[in-house]
């Protein structure tokens, strides 16, 4: 599949002249979404990684991975954790393009995910699946098998993660039924998300931007907040 099909649902989803969000009709993967914005570090050939805070209808954590050019994306409604013992609901929304990595600012009332995101965490990540002949298995046929393990490398997010399909269980949204993962921390160790919640994962409203150092509520608020032009610039 191309990556304009891939990326057809999102933008049938969004009017890009309101919402200044990248259409992703103009970047690659190597490129970064904002004007002027700088990359993260990358390692090497290493896909990249982000983690959304969204304050829409309902606050949420965005989780997306890069996967053949565009990011594959979860809604994780409690975040991430970094406890092995937390099973985390992560459910699967459409691709997004990989500008959207750099996405930080408001999404105007009325369109689609309205409300406030910013940019909680990001850095790469390395595939770690393997078959029964410890031959590694492409990332992307991981995820179609319904089982992917990874290594984060980020910001704040580090270690090895696993996303599951859950067999057996649906969740409605929007008059369908979408699959159930779940994302799991593989193992404790150094570099949590700091203290909040239970397992590490912050307070959603006290969170800062590892862009801007903002929190929600300060990006909502400041005249400066990068606001997406239609043609993917950014305005200040």
């Amino acid at each position: 599949m191309s990556e304009e099909d891939k990326l057809r649902t999102y933008r049938g989803k969004r009017h890009f002249d309101r919402t200044r969000e990248p259409s992703g009709e103009h970047t690659t993967a190597g490129q970064a979404g904002q004007a002027g914005q700088a990359e993260p570090d990358r390692d090497g050939d290493e896909p990249a990684f982000v983690v959304q805070i969204h304050d829409a209808s309902t606050m949420h954590f965005d989780f997306r991975l890069e996967v053949d050019g565009v990011l594959k994306s979860w809604s994780v409604p409690k975040g991430p954790s970094t406890d092995p013992h937390d099973k985390r609901l992560a459910l699967p929304t459409e691709d997004h393009p990989m500008a959207y990595r750099d996405f930080e600012g408001v999404i105007p009332e009325g369109e689609y995910g309205g409300g406030t995101v910013i940019v909680w965490d990001r850095g790469t990540y390395r595939p770690m699946g393997h078959d029964k002949k410890k031959r590694p298995v492409p990332f992307g046929e991981a995820l179609e098998n319904g089982h992917a393990t990874f290594e984060l490398h980020g910001e704040k997010l580090r270690g090895q993660y696993a996303l599951t399909r859950f067999h057996g269980r649906e969740e409605r949204s929007g008059g369908s039924a979408k699959p159930t993962w779940l994302l799991v921390r593989k193992s404790a160790g150094a570099g949590g998300a700091g203290a909040g919640r239970s397992g590490g994962t912050p307070d959603p409203r006290r969170a800062r931007s590892t862009l801007s150092g903002r929190t929600l509520r300060q990006v909502a608020e400041a005249p400066d907040a990068p606001r997406w032009e239609p043609d993917g610039g950014e305005k200040g």
